[in-house]
């Protein structure tokens, strides 16, 4: 592959890499730059990213990183980290599900997950939750009982869901990294939005204990919304667990797929995209897009997820009518399924997964668009409708073939390139099992040459 050209401006300067560099070099203490991400959570509350604060954890943790020996400092020392409100859960920080039923019963976590406790070993200090749809619902953010979640490009539309105060939260500068989850492509629709970057782990390389609470049946996976390709690779370098490591060989073989739905300005970004790759030395070809797997896909994450939300709500004792009205009709769904159904969906998943090896039997990763269109205007997504089969055909036709990745257990590299009507263009990076580190490597070289994207804020306390 050749080398990735000279960038005379410099390659993700602005960035949580260089707010831990800043810190190593004196430039800034963990305290002052905290105190930034705090002012700036309070200047920009308007965008609804912040559902929960606590402002003392958030002193008491940089004031322990300010004290922290150099040998005992990770990768991401002193940098302000915000947790999503579904997922892995952090000390100190009572995760809702932006639900208010569940917000009205929930505790503090005695403990961190183990992914939470990895990455604050990295050195990220958590502080605050970042908002979410109910239950995760949506590939918009509407929490229950709270403002709906803007998008930092224009406020009058959705940063994307169910990952949305994380990437909101983020493009705003009010951290330079958050916390994010995928189960039908809430990491990766929101990364689209807000011009972002962000990694959805291959099933099992990341982990979901202790209490394996955001497991779905293997279609979920956790890892971080940021900037720049080397954070998300810092990330999940800090938390990734062992597995057979996939490696590129000298010339990488891409595969280009354009679902039909998706628009002209996103089906250029991937065109351009695999230019850039082509550029780099890569091999490019074009094929149809796995349209077929995607809907196959799409039906087996909606029943996996309406009866998961059904066996949650009845864990937590809460009634149907505490919930929105289509999570309501949705968790009746998913208590009507009988358990052959649950157990021909889960080797339905099987069958699907072995199916999706053959995407790569010419090709090391396959690249398509994010998204159909640019981001919706807030609300139109929310769960205020009653039909699941509705909602659920509009998050597939805004994020075509999203599921794909998250039931064969694929990474999926997320990456912006380019703007359209002042807005940023998402693209995607799907490889076999285990290739994480490889499309994260693919992944770099597309940000390399990608055009610039100046976000609408700096991050917080960055020095300049």
């Amino acid at each position: 592959m050749k080398a990735s050209p000279p960038d005379p401006e410099g390659i993700n300067v602005t960035d949580a890499t260089a707010l831990a560099a800043a810190i190593t070099a004196g430039q800034i203490s963990a305290c002052e730059l905290m105190e930034s991400s705090l002012a700036a959570c309070h200047a920009r509350a308007d965008l609804g990213a912040v559902v929960y604060l606590d402002e003392d954890m958030a002193r008491d943790g940089a004031k322990v990183a300010d004290t922290l020996p150099p040998d005992q400092r990770g990768p991401f020392h002193g940098v302000p980290f915000l947790v999503k409100d579904l997922g892995g859960f952090a000390k100190g920080l009572p995760a809702a599900a932006g639900s208010a039923a569940i917000r009205a019963q929930c505790r503090k976590p005695e403990s961190d997950s183990h992914l939470l406790r990895r990455l604050r070993r990295a050195g990220l200090i958590p502080f605050g939750l970042t908002s979410t749809p109910p239950f995760g619902l949506s590939l918009t953010c509407e929490p229950d009982g709270m403002a709906a979640t803007r998008n930092p490009w224009n406020p009058v539309l959705t940063p994307g869901g169910s990952s949305g105060g994380a990437a909101a939260a983020v493009a705003a500068g009010i951290v330079s990294i958050a916390h994010a989850t995928d189960a039908a492509g809430s990491i990766r629709a929101p990364a689209a939005c807000c011009g972002l970057t962000g990694l959805k782990p291959s099933r099992g390389a990341v982990p979901g204990g202790p209490d394996f609470a955001n497991h779905l049946m293997g279609i979920a996976s956790e890892l971080v919304l940021a900037r720049s390709v080397r954070d998300v690779k810092t990330a999940f370098d800090a938390v990734a667990q062992p597995m057979a490591p996939v490696y590129l060989p000298e010339r990488p073989r891409v595969a280009l797929a354009l679902p039909e739905r998706c628009g002209a300005d996103q089906r250029k970004a991937a065109k351009s995209a695999a230019d850039a790759l082509h550029d780099a030395g890569c091999k490019v070809c074009d094929i149809h897009a796995p349209d077929q797997l995607g809907d196959e896909a799409h039906a087996i994450a909606r029943t996996i997820l309406a009866v998961s939300l059904a066996e949650w709500l009845t864990a937590l004792r809460i009634s149907d009518d505490r919930i929105p009205p289509l999570a309501a009709t949705m968790a009746a769904e998913g208590r009507a399924t009988p358990a052959t159904a649950l157990f021909a969906a889960s080797r339905q998943l099987a069958r699907l997964t072995n199916r999706s090896r053959k995407l790569f039997k010419s090709a090391d990763a396959v690249l398509m668009p994010i998204l159909s269109s640019a981001p919706p205007v807030v609300g139109t997504l929310d769960l205020s409708g009653s039909s699941p089969d509705d909602h659920m055909a509009r998050l597939e036709a805004f994020a075509p073939n999203a599921a794909l990745a998250n039931v064969a257990g694929l990474p999926a590299l997320a990456l912006p390139f380019g703007m359209a009507n002042g807005l940023p263009l998402g693209i995607q990076l799907i490889g076999s099992p285990g290739s994480d580190f490889a499309l994260l490597k693919l992944g770099a070289l597309i940000e390399a040459r990608a055009p610039a994207i100046h976000f609408p804020h700096p991050i917080a306390g960055l020095p300049a």
